[in-house]
């Protein structure tokens, strides 16, 4: 007969004989498929990605209970992800990483359900969600039930938006429903070459269009950071992509009722930078890089930029102003001209609501001829998609501060946070120039017949062009009826910017009692 101590020892041995069998996932054989790929393992993510030692995993023991076709054959603890809790940075996160060396990362009931316990935990104490998908889907052999668990996790992906952040980072295959998930998601980072996101894949694609794309073609990493803009950031391997994950969450809050990360720097905040004065070209046609002017207010001339290969013309990132988290949307000039189209506001747009949801202040850089023109721009909707981008500033009830370092024409010139918009504090350099339109377009209306009378029509027409240069090209006649608050020296813009940053940092505004406002989607 066994002692208690035995019975209790032999216990024990059982509990870590199970936590052994989980953490082997699919088995070293499909370990190392997985890192023959190039890929880390599930848990291998996690230990990159958290403060190591703290990682504490939830339902390891969970698996599915289907005997159809099989899967009774194929019970593997964890049932292919793997969820728990940790820190970054000594910050709480909830994690959820997706095993694909357990029967391809296969999402059903078990899998669903774990994901979704973590969520429930991290909405109820306010913790951030970083999923880590690598997926096959929907496990075809739990048929509707998978699909159930899909919809699971996409109602708390919504009910969670704009309360905590949620961060997806797709390294590995992500197709069909799973897609939806990581698009309702605040932030996606895509690996290149091992990750891609499609609704339907290549197979499907040729059958129906008759189109003939690879995976990578179709959804890989590239595309969705140059054409859909559907990834945020893109990262050479897994490794990089948790970094860029860790770099994120440092200008986050954890959620919607806490102030961003404060990081104290050693960078002044009076700090001059002359070359300020000098950026913006003699030559109003001329571009120059917004990026440049970014980096030189920036603490420390750090600047993490989202979004950086699609819709160029327009810039949206993080930088810290005397420590404090600071969103930036910034036109660029150098692509376009800075003009607005359809994705630039559609990014910008989305952009200025995540900020507003996490109370990270927004600096709003403006150098901006107009709306994109044309049949494509129109037929595509910029009336609606440039509205977003307006909705989104106007509803925003965060600290929000202008500069115009240029041009500010047209409609885009009240779009980008003016101060009829609720912008609290704008600022001009003494190179801007704001009105209706630039000065050829003007006088071609306004003294069209005087110029068709002339007798040299081409000398008459840029008399008047420099006549309306002199009168309108500056920032006073604004200044004069208090649309703008101040014209600051170039140089002085980080010291500006700090100082109403932090005279705005018990700001409160607040928008009419409403179930949510209807933007034009």
């Amino acid at each position: 007969m066994q002692s208690k101590e035995d019975l209790r020892d032999k216990k024990i041995r059982e509990l870590y004989s199970l936590l052994e069998k989980a953490y082997q996932g699919g088995g070293q054989n499909r370990i190392d498929e997985q890192h023959s790929k190039g890929k880390l393992t599930a848990r291998e993510r996690i230990e990159v990605l958290l403060d190591k030692g703290t990682f504490r995993e939830l339902d390891a023991f969970a698996h599915h209970h289907s005997s159809q076709f099989g899967l009774d054959k194929h019970i593997y603890l964890g049932d292919g992800v793997v969820t728990g809790y940790g820190t970054i940075n000594n910050r709480k996160v909830f994690v959820y990483s997706q095993d694909f060396t357990v029967l391809g990362g296969s999402l059903a009931s078990e899998h669903g359900r774990k994901i979704c316990k973590i969520m429930d935990i991290a909405m109820k104490i306010g913790c951030p969600i970083i999923g880590l998908n690598d997926s096959g889907g929907a496990r075809v052999q739990e048929g509707v039930i998978s699909l159930g668990a899909y919809a699971d996790i996409f109602l708390r992906n919504t009910l969670a938006s704009g309360v905590i952040p949620q961060i997806s980072v797709i390294m590995g295959p992500c197709a069909g429903g799973a897609v939806y998930s990581p698009a309702i998601t605040d932030f996606i980072i895509m690996v290149k070459k091992t990750s891609y996101m499609f609704v339907t894949g290549p197979k499907v694609v040729k059958t129906v269009t008759h189109e003939d794309f690879t995976s990578e073609e179709l959804g890989g990493a590239e595309v969705h950071a140059t054409k859909s803009g559907v990834a945020h950031f893109t990262a050479e391997n897994d490794i990089e992509a948790l970094e860029i994950v860790i770099k994120l969450l440092s200008y986050l809050p954890s959620n919607n009722a806490e102030d961003p990360p404060f990081v104290p720097t050693s960078d002044p905040y009076d700090r001059v930078d002359e070359s300020l004065n000098y950026i913006v070209p003699e030559n109003p046609n001329h571009p120059y890089d917004m990026r440049d002017i970014i980096y030189k207010i920036a603490d420390n001339g750090e600047f993490l930029e989202i979004h950086k290969d699609w819709a160029e013309n327009i810039i949206v990132g993080f930088i810290r102003l005397g420590g404090r988290s600071i969103g930036v949307v910034a036109n660029q000039p150098a692509v376009l001209a800075g003009v607005l189209d359809i994705n630039s506001s559609r990014k910008a747009g989305r952009f200025v609501r995540f900020c507003d949801c996490f109370n990270i202040p927004l600096l709003v850089l403006v150098d901006v001829p107009g709306f994109m023109p044309g049949a494509d721009q129109e037929w595509g909707g910029i009336i609606t998609n440039g509205a977003k981008l307006l909705y989104a500033f106007c509803e925003a009830t965060v600290p929000k501060v202008t500069v115009i370092t240029r041009k500010a024409y047209g409609g885009a010139y009240d779009v980008m946070n003016s101060k009829h918009i609720r912008g609290d504090f704008n600022f001009a350099w003494p190179t801007a120039e704001l009105a209706v339109m630039g000065a050829k377009g003007a006088v071609e209306i306004i003294f069209k017949k005087e110029i068709e009378k002339a007798e040299d029509k081409e000398k008459r027409q840029q008399e008047l062009i420099d006549e309306f240069n002199e009168r309108f090209a500056n920032p006073y006649i604004s200044a004069s009826y208090g649309y703008i608050d101040e014209v600051i020296e170039p140089k002085f813009t980080r010291q500006r910017l700090i100082d109403a940053f932090n005279l705005l940092e018990n700001k409160i505004d607040t928008n009419p009692r409403k179930k949510h406002g209807n933007i034009p989607l």
